[in-house]
């Protein structure tokens, strides 16, 4: 054992055994030179976190022996060094060898003469001590780069496996800040959890312990506070949270993190700093993240602009005439509302479109689009645009919503992000510039603040903007509800439809649904229909039967028609639980031929039915996307040297490395969210009380309408009447106040009760209010002006323009001054 009590082994690497293609984790072959513990022979197999290891180099690894269950008894390191030149004459060599072109045995002696054995360490710490030295710029940069290259990647890489970094992480890590991350995490280890996904306070927190920054220093209280406003915003949904909330957030994190009492004034004073500098925003109580504030603004005013029309609008008689040429050519008939709906969006830049299933959005966009290319004489055919793009725009925020509006529409259609040509994350890249023409975007629900700010980057005037969802199904997984926003504003041009037209008297699926989204279940929806039926069903049986349930259905439909849907991933019959299950029903592995292989809890096999868990616009396959797999290749038979999966995501057919899978999920059973913008034939949802959080209308009112021809209600009833009486909290965001600020508040009102026009009795509708807060603490306060901008500011403190009572424990504005002035 070393002085340490670890186990140790130096020696010569022989060979690279595997590699990652995209972590650090490595498999190597050393040939053991010097060694503390017992091992029989004259090499040994080592696995860990490397850099840039080379085979014929010298390394000390550091770990313990284990026994892996498939390939016996192996090292793994837990970090690990490079064996570097320690005598004059062996430094030399090493920097005078072809490591270093350019650099020869004269130039490689005077360096070390000047800078001695320990030349590498200060020239990687400071590569101005080679300018004394009458070195060229050249082969300064060229010995700086090598030893980077060579040496700078595995410092950082040691000092990663130091603060314990797992070898997916460590690379993650590298790859933002490359020889900067070290010195990144020790000047503020509490940037990680902006910058890197997957780290949180706590992992930040205990670096920044072993670093000893202090229990109440500014940076862990900013750090507490920027981790609490980032999971209550991107995390929650919210574009903003309230002032006592994020105090008392970040006390809680930052108390249970290392046990100790935490000051709410310090924290309030962090938030005051933090706002100084640039990194939130301060609204009164509101407190944004700087990203999303500025995307609400961007949202308002980009919109202000786009809705100014740059030519007249067509004329009553002309948008009548061409509305009659369609009907004609289409051999359908618009009613009165689905008229109006098509006339006012060719009379307006930017028009919204909402309403339930039945209702007819699919009829009215394709006249709209119709209407459209027959008023500015463009054709359909997008064949016969070779050289300039297609003037007929449709996008979904999925792949599988955009296949839907293609199917109908029979017009092309892709994602936004395919449309936008956008890589992964929306935010990080700039859109490409759309051309002139109509752009008609389809489930308005699913899109966040950050895909619509992105999108409407990509706008000028001139481009007709129709925008069309359901705003009753559930808000975007990402931060804001833009389209209910939107609409609520009443500062563009909108329309909601009522009246049911798809509804043939044999279906009950269609009016269940409008039941449900006014607030009620009909007296027989435990009965049983043509369409749909409901099983009774105790929790503790229910993920059995929904097993025996899909197992008939996949005798009478195709099993990649069959879906299950469910609120939660962990319980009972939960999406966990129920995939192997359905799994081992749909695709058992029937002998030990069968291909399969594991990723951790997950087993797959040809023919299991997948999910797409992150987009990936290079590929074209996207979040939410299904697919199946169609081939199974083992890593002696691949040319990666990995496992791969092949598969089909709807004739789309890709390749998956290992590295890779973390991307796929199995998908007999998916989340309610994940199957917004989809519809199946046939949709089983299983509900229990074991997932009361999450039950909500428009969560019950979402799953339902995913249903194509038949539904299979199973459960608990009380779980279908608690979702059905639950109303969604409204999200805390502020765009209908940016909105309002830049544009006049001049249409209908479309929340505002009305007669139904549909076949469904309906609740009345009520007045869904803003989300946005009144400071008003007593009958006394005077109310907000919602047109004054505020911010958190010294100057408002001391004008006690801003509620005194801002946070708990005693915190106000005039403790954060003093405890500022006080610095």
């Amino acid at each position: 054992m070393n002085e340490d009590g670890q186990q140790s082994v130096s020696g010569r690497v022989k060979s690279i055994i595997f590699q990652s293609p995209t972590t650090f984790f490595k498999i190597v072959a050393v040939t053991i030179t010097k060694t503390n513990i017992q091992w029989p022979d004259d090499e040994i197999t080592v696995t860990g976190n490397f850099g840039d290891i080379k085979e014929d180099e010298t390394y000390t690894f550091v770990g313990k022996v284990v026994n892996h269950p498939r390939y016996g008894l192996q090292f793994a390191a837990d970090n690990y060094q490079v064996d570097k030149p320690t005598s004059k004459q062996g430094l030399i060599n090493y920097l005078a060898s072809d490591r270093f072109p350019g650099i020869g045995s004269i130039t490689a002696k005077k360096i070390v003469d000047a800078l001695g054995t320990g030349a590498i360490d200060k020239i990687l710490k400071d590569e101005n001590v080679l300018k004394p030295l009458g070195l060229n710029a050249e082969k300064r940069a060229t010995l700086v780069d090598n030893l980077q290259l060579n040496l700078g990647m595995e410092q950082v890489i040691i000092g990663l496996n130091d603060f314990g970094f797992t070898s997916n992480m460590a690379a993650k890590i590298y790859q933002k800040y490359k020889t900067d991350a070290l010195d990144v995490i020790k000047e503020n280890p509490y940037q990680l959890i902006a910058d890197i996904d997957g780290i949180g306070f706590k992992r930040a927190d205990a670096i920044a312990a072993n670093l000893h920054i202090a229990p109440d220093s500014q940076i862990r209280l900013g750090g507490a506070v920027l981790s609490e406003l980032q999971r209550l915003t991107d995390g929650e949904g919210d574009t903003y949270v309230m002032l006592p909330q994020l105090v008392s957030s970040a006390v809680g994190v930052l108390e249970s993190a290392r046990n100790v009492e935490v000051d709410p004034n310090r924290v309030g004073q962090a938030i005051l700093t933090l706002t100084k500098k640039g990194e939130l925003y301060a609204d009164d109580q509101r407190i944004f993240p700087k990203r999303l504030y500025d995307a609400e603004g961007e949202i308002a005013t980009r919109l202000a602009g786009l809705k100014e029309p740059v030519e007249d609008p067509p004329t009553d008689k002309a948008v009548v005439k061409v509305i009659k040429t369609v009907e004609k050519s289409a051999g359908i008939h618009y009613d009165e509302t689905q008229t109006a709906a098509i006339k006012q969006a060719l009379k307006n830049e930017i028009f919204l479109l909402t309403g339930g299933p039945g209702t007819g959005k699919t009829t009215v966009v394709n006249g709209i689009v119709r209407a459209y290319a027959e008023l500015k004489g463009l054709s359909l055919d997008i064949n016969l645009y070779k050289d300039e793009p297609f003037p007929l725009m449709l996008a979904a925020p999925t792949g599988r919503a955009a296949k839907r509006i293609m199917e109908t529409t029979g017009l092309p259609a892709s994602t936004i992000h395919r449309l936008l040509g956008l890589a992964i994350d929306a935010q990080e890249y700039e859109p490409k510039d759309l051309p002139d023409g109509l752009l008609v975007v389809d489930e308005m629900s699913m899109v966040d603040t950050y895909l619509f700010r992105t999108l409407l980057a990509a706008l000028h005037p001139g481009i007709k903007v129709i925008l069309v969802g359901d705003k009753d199904q559930l808000p975007s997984v990402g931060p804001g509800q833009v389209f209910a926003d939107l609409l609520r504003s009443r500062t563009l041009p909108a329309m909601e439809l009522r009246h049911i037209h798809r509804q043939d008297e044999d279906s009950s699926i269609i009016p269940l649904a409008h039941a449900i989204n006014a607030g009620r279940l009909p007296a027989d929806w435990r009965e049983s229909k043509k369409d749909r039926s409901f099983i009774l069903c105790p929790p503790d049986q229910l993920a059995r039967v929904v097993g025996q349930v899909v197992g008939k259905a996949a005798t009478q439909f195709d099993k990649a028609d069959v879906q299950v849907l469910a609120p939660m991933y962990r319980g009972a019959a939960g999406i966990d639980q129920l995939n192997p299950l359905i799994q081992d029903i749909l695709n058992p592995k029937k002998s030990n031929r069968t291909k399969e292989v594991e990723f951790g809890p997950v087993k797959y096999r040809i023919g299991d039915k997948v999910l797409q868990l992150v987009n990936n616009p290079d590929a074209n396959v996207f979040n939410g996307e299904l697919g199946i797999i169609t081939g199974i290749t083992a890593a002696k038979d691949a040319d990666s040297k990995t496992d791969e999966l092949t598969i089909d995501f709807d004739g789309n057919e890709l390749q998956y490395q290992r590295s890779d899978w973390s991307k796929i999920t199995l998908a007999y059973a998916t989340s309610i969210h994940k199957a917004q913008g989809s519809e199946f034939p046939v949709v089983i949802l299983p509900l229990t009380l074991g997932a009361r959080r999450m039950l909500r209308r428009n969560l019950l009112y979402t799953a339902v309408t995913r249903a194509r021809d038949f539904l299979i209600l199973m459960g608990d009833p009380r779980a279908f009447e608690t979702a059905v009486e639950a109303v969604a909290d409204n999200r805390q965001t502020a765009l209908v106040d940016r909105l309002t600020k830049v544009m006049k508040q001049d249409q209908p009102d479309i929340f505002a009760p009305t007669a139904p026009t549909d076949t469904v009795p309906q609740a009345p509708a009520t007045r869904v209010v803003d989300s946005a807060p009144v400071a008003s603490d007593n009958n006394d306060s005077e109310a907000i002006d919602q047109n004054k901008e505020y911010r958190l500011t010294k100057a408002l403190i001391q004008a006690q323009t801003i509620d005194p009572r801002i946070g708990l424990n005693g915190l106000t504005p005039a403790k954060l001054l003093a405890a500022q002035e006080a610095e």
